[in-house]
């Protein structure tokens, strides 16, 4: 074993109190990545760049399968999910969110919906004297993906739902109450959709109640693995948490989006004029801009050699991603926050924006709810810069120490009006 990993600490209580700001700091005072240290108890090498990312990426270098610890998949991605699979068993199970995610059509459907339910929320927040926007956005998403997805929500059972949602994502990388409340929403949600799958196989759901062809819900239920087998209830419950429950990231990137519209108000006028590639240069610039996933873990898949650094099998490789987009190698004056980088879409180089995992959707790691979550951003923050509203005294401050992070009072508005879209 390499004496830097016998002679460094175990880094996982300095990564739940110094959150984001953890990997990049190591880094520089370690004089750049490779790094190595002890992480969850293994050994584990710490790597940044574009190159690290292309390297990271590659199946044939990292795995997986046993990368992710417990506590993340009990409240996050769920046991069994496609997140946790490699080679052919990830390629056809990726196949099927490829099928569903990657469609242009359906992206738009979905943000269609997403912008309907935004309208009608905005109306009802004029009456109000407050609104959490972090929480209502959370609601917006909820009820426009559950009913795109196939199973729309009644009124009074999207507020539990978006709840649900929330805490998953909010409680992977936290201890006590915030990562208990996660547990229990995954496991409450995930018995209520293993119902609705077993009712599809029984075609117990007539087509136009909830489940019609084509829907999310009826596709990854009547889904069959590299096996030739469909997916247990179980695992088919997972898979479409994962499709949905991914969405609810965009409610603290909507937060993200008001607090920078709010620090450097001349974007709003530009998204306002409702141009959609300002609409989509702007959703990237939130996303590489604001912190949201720190870094990513894999598995050595063999004995490796990553530049000078000897990388046994089984090691942890890590992937710095928040210091990645704030790298000024790679991203000229990286704390500007400047819409105009990507107004000739994101970079070419599928590992230079890597907010939701590098490389290719269709065989790779990254996510193939991207685009869904571009889509759904860019809609919904030129609703925002519409909408009349006052910012009430509150506590703006993001903390890295937190993840995921967001403003810390989920941004509060005051709407004045809600204008027709």
């Amino acid at each position: 074993m390499d004496l830097r990993e016998t002679l460094r600490p175990d880094a996982t209580i300095s990564v739940l109190t110094q959150g984001y700001a953890w990997l990049p700091d190591l880094l520089r005072r370690e004089g750049g990545a490779p790094v190595r240290t002890r992480l969850l108890g293994r050994r584990a090498v710490l790597l940044h760049g574009v190159d690290a990312a292309r390297f990271f990426y590659d199946e044939r270098h990292v795995r997986r399968h046993g990368a992710l610890p417990g506590p993340v998949l009990d409240t996050l991605f769920g046991r069994g999910a496609v997140h946790t699979l490699d080679g052919e068993n990830h390629r056809a199970r990726k196949a099927l969110f490829v099928s569903l995610l990657g469609n242009e059509q359906a992206v738009g459907r979905l943000a269609e919906h997403a912008g309907t339910e935004w309208d009608l929320a905005a109306r009802s927040w004029a009456t109000m004297p407050r609104t959490e926007l972090f929480t209502e956005a959370a609601r917006v998403i909820t009820r426009a993906v559950c009913s795109w997805a196939g199973f729309p929500l009644g009124e009074d059972e999207a507020p539990a739902m978006a709840d649900d949602l929330v805490a998953m994502v909010d409680g992977f990388a936290a201890a006590g109450p915030r990562h208990r409340r996660a547990r229990q929403a995954r496991a409450r949600q995930e018995a209520w959709i293993g119902e609705l799958i077993e009712a599809v196989r029984r075609d117990a759901v007539p087509d136009e109640d909830g489940a019609p062809h084509g829907s999310a819900l009826r596709t990854v239920a009547l889904h069959r693995d590299a096996d030739g087998r469909p997916l247990d209830t179980h695992t088919a419950a997972v898979e479409v948490l994962n499709i949905v429950r991914p969405t609810a990231a965009v409610a603290w990137f909507m937060a993200f989006a008001a607090h920078a519209l709010h620090r450097w108000p001349r974007h709003r006028e530009a998204l306002r004029a409702g141009d959609p590639a300002y609409a989509e240069a702007f959703a990237h610039e939130v996303r590489r801009f604001y912190p949201f996933v720190p870094f990513v873990p894999g598995l050595a898949a063999a004995d490796l050699r990553w530049e000078d650094e000897e990388i046994t099998k089984d090691t942890l490789v890590v992937l710095d991603v928040y210091g990645h987009h704030h790298d000024p190698v790679l991203w000229p004056d990286p704390y500007v926050f400047d819409p105009a980088r990507f107004t000739g879409g994101p970079p070419a180089d599928p590992y230079g924006l890597i907010p939701q995992g590098g490389g290719d959707v269709a065989t790779g790691h990254r996510c193939p709810g991207e685009d869904i979550v571009v889509a759904l951003l860019a809609t919904l923050a030129v609703r925002l810069a519409r909408l009349e509203y006052e910012v009430p005294q509150q506590d703006l401050s993001i903390p890295l120490g937190r993840i995921p992070t967001r403003p810390a009072d989920g941004f509060v508005i005051a709407v004045r009006s809600a204008p027709e879209n």
